[in-house]
């Protein structure tokens, strides 16, 4: 685990919490940081379900290494604009993605630094390894977040709603309304059985989950409890091979229309990174939505591949 501000140490008490590794290395250019992080979650080890060894280390601990966790840079908060903080994080990660294949690593990278699409597409340029095992943590928290608010306003429990957000993990995401089921119903025909649900509460659920961060933010500061917990939910199903279907951020090549990109998408994933892509059956409003997320995300992109390719000259 490269990082170890909020995100990375609420990841690595999430992975201890529910036993999901080993091992955990903590990495950071504050390596006193990390080695009090450390310190901190061994403490918690005796309570734990299983043993887990936790240590702080560097980067020469990724070369064994099933997987290794990118959570470092800076947030939305502390930049102006989108571009700044892709640009200062693609400086960033770039350099910690080649830091960790030095180690001799081969394993999967799993890439949480924000804007995660596009800072997943840039670790896979880097990286070298194949697309499959480069993977973003994409929509998968706006999909729990979206799935919260869903079970709330139905009065049922989270894991009878199958539901997705698509796109890319910021203001330019969608949910996949139009297959939406509650229960197995489709919400279509929920809406229309029941008058007490209507189509304006389920578009303003969806507005809602797509703001969550900004009023976190504007409450308590940085957001980390819900992510922290989306990388531990990928973490298992990497670790135990689960086959879980799971929103993250993969590469699409021809899937919903688009190419070249790393965007969220149902995808599933086992020990293997993700596997192969789901595509939903899109209607013609949602097909609009993703190309302009996909549009959104390329945008961003173009001038970070530039800046790249003069690096490497």
């Amino acid at each position: 685990m490269v990082g170890t501000g909020f995100v990375g140490s609420t990841f690595a008490f999430a992975l201890l919490n529910q036993s999901v590794t080993e091992e955990i290395v903590l990495i950071d250019m504050n390596s006193k940081k990390a080695e009090g992080e450390a310190m901190d979650l061994n403490h918690a080890v005796p309570f734990a379900s299983s043993p887990t060894k936790i240590w702080q280390g560097d980067y020469n601990d990724c070369r064994d290494a099933n997987i290794v966790c990118i959570t470092a840079g800076v947030s939305q908060s502390e930049e102006v604009t989108r571009l700044t903080v892709a640009e200062k994080n693609t400086k960033i990660t770039t350099e910690i993605v080649e830091c960790v294949m030095t180690s001799g690593f081969n394993g999967i990278l799993l890439i949480a630094s924000n804007p995660v699409d596009v800072m997943t597409y840039m670790s896979w340029k880097v990286s070298g390894l194949p697309k499959n095992k480069v993977l973003g943590s994409g929509t998968i928290l706006d999909t729990a977040r979206y799935v919260h608010l869903l079970g709330s306003y139905f009065e049922v429990d989270t894991k009878n709603i199958q539901g997705y957000i698509l796109g890319e993990h910021g203001d330019s995401q969608f949910p996949v309304t139009s297959q939406l089921t509650i229960g197995g119903q489709n919400i279509k025909d929920l809406i229309q059985n029941n008058k007490k649900y209507n189509w304006s509460d389920i578009d303003e659920i969806a507005i809602q989950a797509q703001q969550a961060a900004y009023l976190i933010s504007e409450l308590k500061g940085p957001t980390y409890y819900g992510i922290g917990m989306s990388l531990m939910r990928l973490t298992r199903a990497i670790v135990k091979n689960e086959n879980a279907i799971l929103p993250i951020s993969a590469y699409v090549n021809g899937e919903y229309g688009e190419r070249d990109i790393y965007i969220g998408v149902p995808a599933l994933v086992n020990r293997n990174g993700w596997q192969e892509i789901y595509e939903l059956s899109l209607n013609e409003d949602e097909h609009r939505k993703f190309k302009t997320s996909a549009d959104t995300l390329k945008e961003t992109l173009a001038p970070l591949l530039k800046m790249l390719n003069q690096d490497e000259v």
